[in-house]
């Protein structure tokens, strides 16, 4: 029997990923047509699915878009080879990228153009990961562990770079130990992990005290969500990746736990889960709330303000209806209520 759930914030969706569902959202209500994205939008299941059911397709290749398609690029960041190809080939191309990721990738621009080489750490095969590489790829060594740092072979200054959904405990013994082998190692004065994603670890770590087993509610290729869990088992409690209630089958829980969020997990399956488990107690555990908004990409802004107005002009009513939830009031609109939309 579970006695207390503590159920954390900050949880589940980051300002990216607000931004890339309501994109992706905004994309479905504007064109009457399927749209194609790069990547999942995020990577999440249920989210996928969600769009999936709604006349998106989810491409690895500009290959697989025909001629003259409306395109979106995913949270995770594309190469700027691959999205120069989807440029030509498209008839339109959103680029739904998280700023984070853009800082990063910028950030390996500015190296490579000093002639400083980049380690970056990150997984390999991952989609962000992939993207940053390819900023410049002759320039940048991908590494995963310390042994990897330590068959380096890299002549001249170097520099250091992160995926933004490592986990702290991941990140920290790269960075020393790149440190140590690199005397004039070079970093960006601000830290390269997302802000949701160290937000998420700390405030598990703060409710790690009071319970057995904690549950992250996330999708396997989730990367942020598999550091939440990693984080937890090196301080030797146990922690479960929970897609949804279905996974509850194949453990045993009970005690007090707490349960988190990936940062592309939607709410409702948090709440699905709360409810499988009966708790006789539910505690909020706050914290730290969190404010950041990243507005929609502007070439969408600006798509959806000219068809507005094109149809008031042509509107022959004397009422023009509030806009509630237009484009204009984007931070009022929630990705939740976005993919409700659908």
């Amino acid at each position: 029997m579970v006695d207390k759930v503590y159920l954390v914030t900050p949880r589940g969706f980051c300002a990216g990923v607000e931004m890339a569902i309501k994109a992706l959202s905004w994309m479905l209500k504007i064109y009457d047509e399927t749209i194609y994205c790069y990547h999942e939008i995020v990577h999440n299941k249920w989210i996928v699915e969600k769009f999936q059911n709604n006349n998106v397709i989810f491409v690895e290749n500009p290959d697989e878009i025909p001629n003259d398609a409306v395109v979106m690029l995913s949270a995770h960041g594309t190469s700027p080879s691959i999205e120069t190809v989807f440029n030509e080939k498209s008839s339109l191309t959103i680029n739904s990228v998280c700023p984070l990721v853009t800082k990063v990738h910028h950030e390996a621009k500015r190296y490579t153009d000093k002639g400083i080489q980049v380690i970056y750490v990150g997984h390999k095969g991952h989609d962000e990961a992939i993207g940053a590489i390819g900023v410049s790829p002759k320039n940048m060594h991908l590494v995963e562990n310390i042994d990897e740092v330590d068959k380096l072979n890299i002549d001249g200054n170097a520099a250091l770079l992160a995926q933004t959904t490592l986990a702290i405990s991941e990140w920290e013994p790269i960075m020393i130990s790149s440190k140590n082998k690199f005397k004039n190692l070079e970093m960006p004065r601000k830290s390269d992990l997302c802000y949701a994603t160290t937000n998420r670890q700390s405030a598990i770590l703060d409710v790690l005290p009071n319970v057995n087993t904690v549950l992250v509610v996330g999708s396997e290729n989730s990367s942020n969500t598999k550091a939440l869990v990693k984080m937890v088992e090196s301080k030797n409690v146990k922690a479960y990746r929970i897609e949804d209630t279905n996974d509850l089958k194949n453990i045993q829980i009970k005690g007090n736990i707490a349960i988190t969020a990936g940062a592309s997990a939607p709410d409702h399956v948090v709440f699905n889960i709360i409810n499988d488990l009966k708790p006789i107690q539910i505690v909020d555990f706050n914290h730290k709330d969190e404010s950041e908004y990243f507005p929609l990409p502007k070439e969408l802004r600006n798509n959806v303000k000219l068809i507005s107005s094109f149809l008031e002009f042509f509107n022959q009513s004397e009422f023009i209806p509030e806009k509630v939830n237009g484009i204009s009031n984007d931070k009022n609109w929630s990705a939740t209520e976005a993919l409700n939309s659908l």
